[in-house]
């Protein structure tokens, strides 16, 4: 055989060889379908407004649907199993927040996920900061009058969260801490019921966001007296930290949100939907709607979202410890 029929005889037998599927792999683009946010927060609540906006926009950027599903309950367990076992593709992502990937290794003895090893940080979505509230009758009016009670009469004063070791739990106990005060949680079923008594006096206090609590805010129901970050909030700029207002420096019950996919999704398929949600995340129409509750844009990539696992994780293991928080 002449020489070039025989190199012509080699590709067509290197053809006949190559996998079936790489020539589709090569060809395909992403999205190639729909794309779905499995989150375990209810319909309505903040993230999952915030997981609809980010759909809209990632939806017509991709020419594909994007499709928010919520799956509350079980701890957030539902949402987290089903991002775990779903096909590292990039289709399937997961909206998380500081408890599902930073408090729950220390709450739960058994935990069906591992954050660090099941899941691929993709994107920072939002952080937000919590408010220290009390009812509008209370007759504690500043942060140095509600240390100063709690100082006086220990286990006296009350706080409510919306779940034992929730953010709200543990970073009200922060507090507590920072001042070296002994006070009483009451721990409620949902945010409405919440903070609803603290604005009947039923509780003395707690933390909110703007995204749960700023109702009754704005009704007068609640009065502010304090953000428990290291800055204002871009929601209520006028409202002091609580190291201007006369507390503990060095207490942050701030919380993030963020997107991400199952282990093993192509580290090039993670930075374009990073890149996508970025985009999303600096338009102007999207940042104007998450201000009105409060959230700042953080679309940050993957690697910030690791290291703000690896600051909070030992943080609020420490306050479970303390607490003695735990759900199992």
């Amino acid at each position: 055989m002449a020489f070039p029929k025989l190199m012509a005889a080699m590709a067509l037998c290197a053809a006949a060889l190559q996998p079936l599927g790489a020539p589709v792999a090569q060809a395909e683009t992403f999205p190639s379908r729909p794309v779905r946010l499995l989150s375990p927060f209810p319909a309505g609540s903040g993230p999952d407004a915030v997981a609809r906006l980010l759909g809209e926009h990632l939806s017509k950027a991709w020419s594909q649907p994007v499709v928010v599903e919520p799956r509350p309950g079980g701890n957030g367990f539902i949402a987290m199993e089903a991002v775990r076992r779903a096909a590292a593709t990039g289709h399937d992502l997961g909206v998380v927040d500081v408890g599902h990937m930073a408090i729950n290794p220390s709450l739960f003895r058994k935990l069906p996920y591992d954050p660090v090893k099941d899941y691929v940080p993709v994107s920072g979505l939002y952080r937000t900061a919590f408010f220290v509230v009390v009812g509008s009758d209370s007759p504690i009016k500043s942060i140095p009058e509600l240390i100063a009670a709690a100082r006086a009469k220990p286990g006296s004063v009350t706080y409510g969260s919306w779940a034992v070791g929730s953010p709200g739990h543990l970073g009200a106990a922060q507090l507590e801490a920072a001042t070296g005060t002994q006070m009483l949680h009451v721990p409620f079923k949902d945010t409405a019921q919440l903070y609803s008594a603290v604005a009947n006096g039923e509780v003395t206090w707690a933390l909110g966001s703007y995204a749960t609590a700023g109702g009754l805010m704005q009704a007068g129901k609640l009065r502010v007296l304090a953000v428990a970050d290291d800055k204002r909030s871009v929601a209520l700029p006028n409202v002091p930290t609580l190291e201007e207002a006369g507390g503990p420096k060095g207490v942050d019950a701030s919380t993030w949100v963020a997107l991400v996919a199952p282990a093993g999704t192509p580290s090039e398929r993670v930075n374009a939907i990073a890149k996508a949600v970025r985009d999303a995340l600096e338009n102007d129409e999207v940042k104007a709607k998450m201000a009105t509750f409060g959230f700042v844009p953080a679309g940050s990539p993957g690697a910030i979202v690791s290291e703000w696992m690896r600051k909070d994780t030992p943080r609020y293991a420490e306050m479970v410890r303390r607490t003695g928080a735990t759900t199992d």
